[in-house]
């Protein structure tokens, strides 16, 4: 007679075969719960065995959880002399932050791509890769592109264009002067005028049609500005003029310089002579005779080129003077006067009076339309045009000035009670009146940070750099109205998300 055998573990599985398998106990198991579960075995309320059978996990998995439970416990009662270093706040360092932070190192901190892997290997010691860093960033550029094609530029009103170079190449720079918003950041084979005008036009398809521009005396810039925009006026930068005569002016303060040591040594050697001889060196009395000369000359003429330099850049050219007609004839006067003295003092020196002499009108054309505007502001409030013209010239003295609110004091009088509204609007004025390109100089010199650690550029790593600045608040600044705002919210007006959220990322927020 032979027993049936049944074997219950492949009868079970065959009773159960379309049952669905249970989840696992310990994942499903939230926060609180397995923080209740070591309370418990650590206060002997339950044993890890109890634990682990009430919940259907492993002794194990208690011991994990209550170890560190037990961890949590020993750091918030530990001896003060002996606790470790305070916890700040817990960071949950996924793929998407890990993403982030590689463009903050890269745009914020102007990190390489070789620097943030390295970063990461020692302060994470987590490996990333260089090309991984470059395929990170390279990921952002669509989005980053999206975003600048989307703004419109109608709203550029005074424009400042310049080129920098990188690697023999260069970049075209244009920046609007209110906002610093950079509307052009484009690396090309050529800076002729053809590529400026064809940049400019594709700016065009955008709304782009400034009232002003501003440049240096790049001839090939002009004229594919003048292709692009020809009834546009580009004024002279006042800016780069100014450079290139305080760098004459340090070459003749140190010829001076050099005359001086020269006569200097000469009279000590004819001491030295005349201790020892007792009777001086007619042929150094002759050469100390002529180095006096040399001297007194070079001392002259340093001193008046910085007279004659200081009344151009600090009454001629500047925001606050006479009319045009007057200004130019002061120019002329002045140029000469220069030409005189740097037409002797070598090419570099000969060279920088000519361009003032050959760009006098480009150099005075902001004046032509700040009179208009002066005379509008004069006859809006009902007062002498003397009077606006005096009040522009009065906010660029410090109130710190002994005279100041006296003459304070005669404005008052003089507007007929408007003082409160004209000054204003004459600041406004005197903030808005652009005669130089310093702001896309400031922005190369920013730029320059970041091509140092980059050989070769591309128009993708532009285009994110582009995004960058256009979108990131400024911390600080000299004006109160730029603090904590982006240049893109400068120049539209209204208010974006932050810069990583806009490439579609979610930043980091602490509890």
């Amino acid at each position: 007679m032979v027993a049936h055998l049944t074997n219950p573990i492949t009868d079970g599985a065959e009773k159960d075969f379309n049952k669905p398998v249970p989840a696992c106990a310990a994942k499903a198991m939230g926060p609180e719960q397995r923080r209740d579960m070591a309370t418990r075995v650590l206060g002997g309320k339950e044993s890890a065995s109890q634990a682990a059978r009430e919940n259907q996990v492993s002794r194990k998995f208690v011991g994990q959880q209550t170890a560190k439970a037990k961890q949590a416990l020993d750091e918030t009662f530990a001896p003060p002399g002996d606790a470790p270093e305070k916890i700040l706040f817990y960071l949950p360092v996924t793929k998407s932050w890990i993403r982030q932070a590689t463009l903050g190192l890269a745009l914020t901190c102007r990190g390489s791509e070789r620097g943030i892997s390295q970063f990461f290997d020692d302060h994470l010691n987590y490996h990333m890769v260089s090309g991984t860093v470059h395929n990170i960033l390279t990921d952002a550029v669509s989005k980053a592109r999206a975003q600048n094609a989307a703004i419109e530029l109608d709203k550029v009103r005074d424009v400042a264009l310049d080129e920098i170079f990188q690697a023999g190449k260069p970049v075209l720079v244009t920046v609007d002067a209110q906002s610093t918003f950079c509307c052009l950041l484009s690396l090309e084979e050529h800076r002729d005028a053809d590529t400026w005008g064809v940049r400019l036009l594709e700016l065009g398809e955008r709304g782009f049609n400034p009232q002003t521009a501003v440049a240096d005396f790049g001839p090939s810039l002009r004229a594919g500005l003048a292709q692009a925009l020809p009834e546009l006026l580009c004024r002279g930068d006042v800016f780069h003029v100014k450079m290139d005569l305080t760098e004459a002016s340090i070459l003749l303060d140190n010829r001076a310089y050099r005359a001086v040591e020269r006569r200097s040594s000469l009279q000590n050697k004819q001491a030295r002579q005349s201790r020892s001889t007792g009777r001086l060196d007619h042929s150094l009395t002759m050469k100390i005779s002529h180095a006096q000369r040399e001297e007194q000359e070079a001392l002259t003429q340093a001193d008046d080129v910085r007279i004659l330099f200081d009344w151009l850049f600090d009454d001629i050219l500047a925001i606050a003077g006479p009319p045009h007609a007057d200004r130019q004839a002061l120019f002329d006067f002045v140029v000469a006067e220069l030409r005189q003295r740097l037409d002797s003092a070598g090419d570099a020196c000969q060279r920088i009076g000519k361009l003032l002499a050959n760009h006098r009108d480009d150099l005075l054309a902001f004046v032509v339309q700040l009179d208009h505007e002066l005379a509008t502001l004069a006859q809006q409030f009902e007062v002498p045009l003397s009077l606006v013209r005096d009040l522009l010239q009065h906010l660029a003295t410090s109130p710190n000035h002994p005279d100041y609110w006296q003459r304070e004091a005669q404005f008052h009088q003089g507007a007929h009670g408007r003082l409160h509204e004209l000054k204003p609007a004459v600041q406004k004025l005197r903030r808005q009146t652009v005669r130089a390109s310093s702001v896309v100089e400031n922005l190369n010199s920013r730029l320059r940070g970041y091509f140092f650690l980059r050989r070769h550029l591309g128009p993708d790593y532009l285009e994110l750099l582009q995004f960058y600045l256009n979108h990131r608040r400024f911390p600080r600044s000299d004006r109160a109205e730029r603090k904590g705002k982006s240049p893109r919210e400068l120049l539209t007006g209204q208010e974006h998300p932050h810069w990583l959220e806009l490439l579609g990322f979610q930043r980091f927020e602490r509890n």
